[in-house]
């Protein structure tokens, strides 16, 4: 018998159930803090997946917040190569989070190799209505100025988003990569309907691409 049988149950059952104390705002957080580093001991991609959740909830005092993600990502760090496909996953399926899954999956993987992750995330929420746009900005922010070969393609879809923010987003990590197929969906934002500031940045892009308005 292991020594996560005494603590009830085997290591991946462990490292789920202490995701409500992760998860918990309110009250000592010396019980989340336990918790936290008794995860970064485990050595299972359920451990990785529970302190992804730590940075989706915000606690008071803001320096205790800071200093616990700040910790989160050491830890998470120290599962080397074993994080990347539960970080990647947790990036996939939720909506928060985004940066943090991103800066650590730089640190563990070239930029190659994340910006493949990004992209493949990005298609895949291409077609998705969110409330909140956060995720597409933060993803798109990434890719911006970045080169490789499947960012274009993958960027198109953004310029119809319902999202201003995520439209504007799409156009300013278009603009420098001078992709000929989207010439003509940016020059349908310069006019019409569409918000100013969005026309704007679908100016500017034209421009960077030597297109012509």
């Amino acid at each position: 018998m292991g020594i996560f049988d005494f603590l009830g149950g085997s290591g991946p059952d462990k490292a789920l159930k202490l995701k409500p104390k992760v998860t918990q705002k309110y009250g000592d957080p010396t019980s989340r803090q336990k918790a936290l580093q008794q995860l970064g001991e485990m050595k299972f991609p359920e451990a990785v997946t529970v302190l992804m959740h730590r940075y989706t909830i915000t606690v008071e005092p803001l320096t205790t917040d800071a200093d616990e993600k700040e910790h989160v990502f050491e830890l998470i760090k120290g599962f080397g190569k074993d994080a990347i496909a539960p970080v990647s996953e947790f990036l996939r399926k939720n909506e928060q989070a985004t940066s943090w899954a991103v800066r650590i999956l730089e640190s563990l993987q070239s930029e190659a190799e994340v910006v493949s992750t990004v992209v493949d995330t990005l298609t895949a929420l291409s077609s998705q209505y969110m409330r909140d746009p956060e995720k597409k900005v933060v993803l798109l922010h990434y890719i911006t100025g970045k080169q490789d070969e499947r960012i274009a393609p993958a960027l198109l879809p953004f310029l119809d988003d319902m999202s201003d923010d995520v439209k504007i987003a799409a156009l300013k990590a278009l603009g420098p990569l001078k992709y000929a197929p989207a010439r003509e969906p940016i020059q349908k934002l310069t006019s019409g309907d569409t918000a100013r500031r969005v026309q704007m940045a679908a100016t500017q892009a034209l421009q960077e691409s030597g297109f012509q308005a």
